[in-house]
């Protein structure tokens, strides 16, 4: 990101987090589909379920998982605020919002880290 993109979003904090809802929203439409496919592998068998969750146990894996449990909390923080502003008329305060979606997704990312075992 540049310099004068970042210094944009720091002035404008409803723009960054527009770019977060975005953003999250691509990162969870991507996920989606990998995860109909490791739903998939459960009709097969457990077997086959028991080799697929076998590649999720590195920590890579783990990292990715906390990766999208942040963008879901982002997602769900920034689209209940867009729906504050829509329909409760929560125009004022725009940076103490985005603020609080952001804090929400960065506590929900340590707690789901608090909460994984690596290894």
């Amino acid at each position: 990101m540049s310099g004068a993109t970042a210094m944009r979003l720091r002035r404008r904090p409803g723009l960054a987090a527009s770019v977060v809802h975005r953003l999250s929203g691509i990162a969870l439409s991507i996920f989606l589909p990998l995860h109909f496919i490791a739903l998939g592998t459960a009709i097969s068998g457990a077997a086959s379920l028991d080799r697929f969750m076998a590649l999720t146990a590195n920590p890579l894996a783990k990292a990715l998982e906390c990766g999208l449990v942040v963008a879901l909390a982002a997602h769900l923080s920034c689209g209940l605020r867009v729906l504050a502003i829509e329909f409760a008329g929560w125009h004022d305060r725009t940076a103490t919002s985005v603020a609080a979606c952001f804090a929400i997704a960065l506590a929900t990312g340590v707690l789901f880290l608090l909460s994984v075992t690596v290894g």
